[in-house]
């Protein structure tokens, strides 16, 4: 887990390893709770937009299964990918619950709502693991651990930006990418023998 004090406030930005974001789905309470979180962590959904997601947003395209977002940041569209064991998933509940598949997978309709999830489970975790770094986490930090977990597999940051939702380069390398990824120093000190 990386964490960095903001700029302008008294909290902590945070992006977990991927085993972390392995542990904060693992640990949340419903299905809802696991979708919702691996939207955010997976996809690079902002809040507001989980509570859009209804599963004929997922699509196949010529580049793969992707996630259509009708009401982004400005309300602007855009595609992202999603993984092939989320698309399942939201489409194995889509077969099992009585909602067409235009409505909506999560059935909270606030982001307050999605952030006291998020809180709850992270508390869950700072108490199993006293890791102090869970007691920062909040949703956006799902986005900003997707966004550099990309960059740490070298994805091209301008496909990244396309994928988020960002205007420009410059808005995702200054707020979104961190430093390096959990997994990027690791395999770093690896080449170190004294480290």
């Amino acid at each position: 887990m990386n964490l960095q004090q903001h700029e302008n406030r008294d909290d902590m930005k945070v992006w977990l390893s991927q085993a972390e974001v392995d542990q904060l789905l693992e640990a949340a309470g419903s299905p809802q709770q696991r979708i919702a979180f691996a939207l955010g962590a997976h996809c690079g959904l902002r809040s507001h937009e989980v509570l859009d997601v209804a599963p004929e947003n997922i699509v196949d395209t010529d580049a793969g299964t992707m996630l259509r977002v009708w009401h982004g940041k400005g309300d602007k569209f855009r595609e992202t990918p999603v993984p092939p064991d989320l698309a399942t998933t939201i489409e194995t509940v889509d077969g099992y619950r009585d909602d067409p598949s235009s409505a909506s997978l999560v059935e909270i309709s606030s982001t307050r709502s999605l952030r006291r999830w998020v809180r709850s489970v992270a508390d869950e975790l700072y108490d199993e693991t006293g890791n102090a770094g869970w007691d920062h986490l909040g949703f956006h930090d799902l986005r900003r651990t997707w966004a550099t977990a990309l960059a740490s597999e070298d994805v091209d940051p301008l496909l990244v930006c396309d994928w988020g939702g960002w205007n420009d380069l410059e808005t995702f390398l200054e707020h979104y990418r961190g430093s390096f990824s959990p997994e990027a120093q690791q395999r770093e000190r690896g080449k170190v023998a004294w480290l």
